[in-house]
């Protein structure tokens, strides 16, 4: 079992150096304060242009530091699809506690839309069983609590940010990080002529099997082949609808967070893994169009009931990416961890 009880959830990292765990927002977009509906929710706000990709629906106040935010999980979402057809997939916690923070920058702690957002760690626990799928709809609340609030003129320079996602009464997960935020013209003199590399073709590398990695699908898979076991290279397709939403001058942080689960499968015998439990470390920018090299080993996990799984991202011989995962030990119903898209399956939920 996972305890949620854990206090692992609540994520603090200080240091010099980090990975964007976004893309840049559309030019022209401006941010709004207030409560919004989901017929009309700002997609910009949270960096999204595909409503598909949009997963929180709305956001209310509790104190200038406390927030409530309504959120919907598909049932099937062309990337972040059912594992096996029974579990929601875990990374849509991540994914959520992403855009959840963002949302709240830009709208309640005005945070101009063409800022940047650096997530400098994230970390999640989740009981798995809490995941698994039924008839009811997946609407979701994140309470959110946000501390150590660095301001910035009237945005904000960083904060640490606490998020319970609960459903039906029942708490899903537990999660944290922090994050800074940087000016549309520190970024860019941050990266100089690293911004020229945004729509630059970048060589879409050979697939592992999907079945190795626990895909389905070749176009979801963000390993290549490597020269040694458990080493692969980062596959990047800057065309991928979800991972590369929009043009950017790096590797997103959520396509990092794939690559570690995509490795975590690919070493665990029967290919078994669902990641009940993530820890993450961004240190760095992971350029595009240098290779990069994820490396996984399993790892004790301090709890015999899980399996764990370290992954390493190294980029000009440096690491830029470090992840935990955790896993249920032995069979838990998963089948190989197969997630394939929404057209290539079978209607089996309701």
């Amino acid at each position: 079992m996972v305890q949620l009880t854990s206090h692992s959830a609540s994520v603090s990292v200080e240091g010099a150096g980090a990975a964007d765990f976004t893309e840049s927002p559309g030019e022209g977009e401006t941010a709004s304060r207030g409560r919004h509906g989901e017929a009309d929710f700002p997609r910009h706000l949270v960096h999204r242009s595909d409503a598909e990709d949009v997963f929180p629906t709305g956001w209310t106040p509790q104190t200038d530091t406390q927030f409530s935010v309504s959120a919907r999980w598909p049932h099937a979402h062309r990337f972040f699809a059912p594992v096996s057809g029974r579990y929601q997939d875990p990374l849509l916690i991540a994914e959520t506690m992403r855009q959840t923070t963002m949302l709240l920058g830009h709208a309640a702690f005005d945070v101009p839309v063409g800022d940047q957002f650096v997530m400098w760690e994230l970390a999640y626990v989740c009981e798995p069983d809490r995941l698994l799928l039924g008839r009811a709809p997946w609407d979701i609340t994140v309470d959110v609590s946000c501390s150590r609030i660095r301001r910035r003129g009237r945005s904000i320079g960083s904060m640490h940010v606490e998020l319970l996602l609960h459903r039906l009464g029942t708490v899903l997960a537990r999660g944290g990080g922090r994050i800074s935020c940087t000016s549309a013209k520190v970024y860019e003199r941050l990266r100089g002529d690293r911004r020229d590399v945004i729509g630059a073709p970048i060589p879409l590398l050979p697939a592992v099997a999907p079945a190795e990695v626990g895909r389905t699908d070749v176009r979801d898979v963000v390993l290549a082949p490597g020269l040694q076991r458990n080493v692969w290279q980062l596959r990047l397709d800057t065309a991928h609808p979800t991972l590369f939403a929009r043009p950017n001058d790096h590797v997103p942080g959520i396509l990092l967070l794939e690559a570690a689960r995509q490795a975590a499968v690919a070493v665990t015998p029967g290919h078994d893994f669902l990641p009940a439990s993530v820890k993450t470390d961004f240190l760095r920018y992971v350029e595009l169009d240098r290779p990069c090299w994820i490396e996984a080993r399993p790892v004790p996990a301090g709890d015999r009931s899980m399996t764990g799984v370290h992954v390493s991202a190294i980029q000009d011989g440096e690491p830029v990416f470090t992840c935990t995962l955790g896993s249920p030990s032995g069979p838990h119903g998963t089948a190989g961890n197969q997630r394939s898209r929404p057209d290539d399956r079978q209607n089996d939920q309701s």
